[in-house]
């Protein structure tokens, strides 16, 4: 391995195409750099190819960008012959080379005689999803980093249902990616060619008003008086701010508050720790003006705008950030009990949630009779499914992961924060009308369903050796999986590697697509999952329970966390 990443930083240095700004920051590399940037090539995840901005093979640059469009390109016109013409929609966020990011994957599709629709501005990752089916498109590409640190971009593809591809799908992508090897040998038409042959369509505010007036559909009792609500809003300098914005206003809720200063598409995120509203952090601005404006509820949005995070204003005045767990139970629940109330329930609905979600949604949405399905985690999952349900007759009625990613409405076919926000302050609007905050539903919930408490460790592991440590602590408790946790016997082990679910003395073949997860269940009904993320260099650990109370659900939640980290600590490096 390592001569060949060797030969790569050399044959990229010699190359007299490399463009000089990547060419001077390899000269200025060290050794451990080079070889991280060069050791292996960028790779799809669970969220498509995500990576450092920057030189080498394993950075996202033009060449990268390139090759990846290539695979797809390929994919495309074999996958829907004859069918070039009806385009690919391109989208990007704010951060830094997405729009030179995005062009440069126009022009690969162009060069392959696929026409191709761009955004002129940035817009939100659900926006692109809806465009793809708006205008009956083959696909979609949306380069984004999501949520993650300033240094990263990323690029995730879509089928022609605005899906993003799944596994077996972006297999077939990868074998095209990996079979063009020489990067700087590919060559692109400049976007005036692409505009004067036709193949790049430049698109704006015809997409933007029909995406608007489809989330708009979603409300539930859009006749509410909203002036009785308060909102502060942040998109976390992303993509979210026009649209959302111009949604609520449109909707009649005038008491709009926004952080200014996070309303800036800046690509440094300057004024958050994490652009990522799972953050406690990323709320700081946002508190801040909540308690000057008396708000009742505060939102954020992560730079895509396809996860979103609440806060609501407690009794003592200050401000109780939910989980992504929390704010899925608290719009299943609202979602559920108005289409009672109005007679819309349908009773062949299904909601959609994740293996590491907590089990608070599903059992909220079965009291009420629906099918509840659990996918792998990934978006690509629930959207997938979305369409197979609608052949089968069934219908869509919500979709979540913990991860603060909600679908309230499958024109899109991924997570959509733009309707959660319209769908989380109706909710609020209809609580404070009865003089309820989300806070107190949620413990009204907690007691009719049960105290359920989840938490997520993030164990950062950078690098090769990173991967190679993510990759021992599996393995081990892959192959020493425990017997007892805490004195309670582990019931069920589920290992999505290889298909299997171990109960007792049965093994049985799990159905969803292999993947490196590992989920344990306890006699009590708790559970914990292993998986290394598909975005990040980190090894995520998952750990639901139910207890009598939530003192009793925390007390029971640290104790499995516990014995998680003292075993990660004894397995070591």
């Amino acid at each position: 391995m390592e001569s060949n990443w060797k030969l790569k930083v050399e044959a990229w240095l010699t190359n007299p195409k490399l463009d000089p700004q990547l060419k001077t920051e390899l000269e200025m590399m060290d050794e451990k750099n080079k070889e991280d940037a060069f050791y292996t090539d960028l790779q799809f995840g669970t969220g498509g190819m995500r990576g450092v901005v920057g030189v080498g093979t394993n950075r996202m640059n033009i060449y990268t960008i390139r090759r990846a469009n290539v695979g797809f390109s390929q994919y495309l016109l074999n996958k829907y012959p004859n069918q070039a013409h009806r385009g690919v929609v391109i989208a990007y966020d704010n951060r830094h080379f997405s729009k030179e990011f995005a062009l440069e994957s126009a022009k690969v599709l162009a060069t392959h005689g696929i026409k191709v629709y761009l955004f002129t501005s940035l817009r939100p990752t659900p926006e692109l999803s809806f465009a793809v089916r708006y205008l009956k498109a083959i696909g979609g590409i949306v380069i984004t980093a999501s949520h993650n640190p300033p240094q990263y971009n990323g690029y995730k593809i879509y089928d022609h249902n605005g899906c993003q591809l799944v596994p077996e799908l972006a297999d077939e992508v990868i074998a095209y990616v990996e079979q063009c090897e020489d990067v700087f040998g590919i060559d692109v038409i400049s976007e005036e060619e692409a505009l004067a042959q036709g193949l790049l369509v430049y698109i704006d505010e015809a997409v933007d008003r029909a995406y608007l007036d489809q989330v708009k559909t979603i409300q539930l009792n859009p006749e509410l008086d909203k002036s009785i609500l308060r909102i502060v809003f942040s998109p976390l300098h992303g993509t979210s701010n026009v649209p959302v914005r111009t949604l609520l206003k449109e909707c009649g809720y005038n008491n709009l508050f926004v952080v200014e200063s996070q309303c800036v598409p800046d690509p440094n995120f300057s004024t958050v720790k994490s652009p990522n509203p799972e953050d406690g952090s990323a709320f700081e601005l946002a508190i801040k003006l909540g308690k000057e404006k008396d708000a009742d509820i505060l939102i954020a949005t992560d730079p895509d705008a396809d996860r979103v995070g609440l806060a609501v204003k407690n009794s003592e005045g200050e401000y109780t950030l939910l989980t992504g767990n929390q704010t899925g139970a608290l719009l299943i629940h609202y979602i559920l009990t108005q289409k009672v109330a109005q007679g819309t329930l349908p009773k062949n609905g299904v909601v959609f949630n994740t293996i590491v979600t907590s089990d608070f949604g599903a059992h909220i949405a079965r009291s009420f009779g629906l099918e509840v399905q659990s996918t792998l985690t990934g978006f690509k999952f629930i959207g997938d499914k979305a369409e197979e349900i609608r052949h089968l007759g069934k219908q869509f009625v919500f979709g979540y992961e913990e991860s603060y990613g909600y679908l309230i409405a499958d024109f899109v076919r991924d997570k959509d924060s733009i309707q959660s926000v319209l769908m989380c302050a109706e909710m609020a609007t209809y609580y404070k009308h009865q003089g309820k905050s989300l806070l107190e539903v949620l413990n009204e919930l907690y007691e009719t369903y049960g105290y359920y408490y989840e938490s997520l460790i993030n164990i950062n592991l950078l690098g090769i050796e990173g991967l190679q440590k993510i990759d021992k602590i599996l393995t081990d408790f892959r192959n020493n999986p425990p017997k007892t946790v805490n004195s309670l016997e582990v019931k069920v082990i589920e290992d999505y590697l290889v298909s299997k679910r171990y109960d007792a003395n049965n093994i049985s073949e799990l159905t969803l697509p292999k993947s490196n997860v590992l989920k344990y269940i306890l006699a009590d009904g708790s559970w914990f999952v292993l998986r290394p993320s598909g975005t990040e260099p980190k090894l995520k650990i998952y750990v639901g329970v139910k207890g009598n109370s939530l003192t009793d659900s925390k007390t029971k939640n640290e104790s499995i966390k516990q014995y998680i980290l003292d075993r990660i600590d004894k397995i070591g490096g």
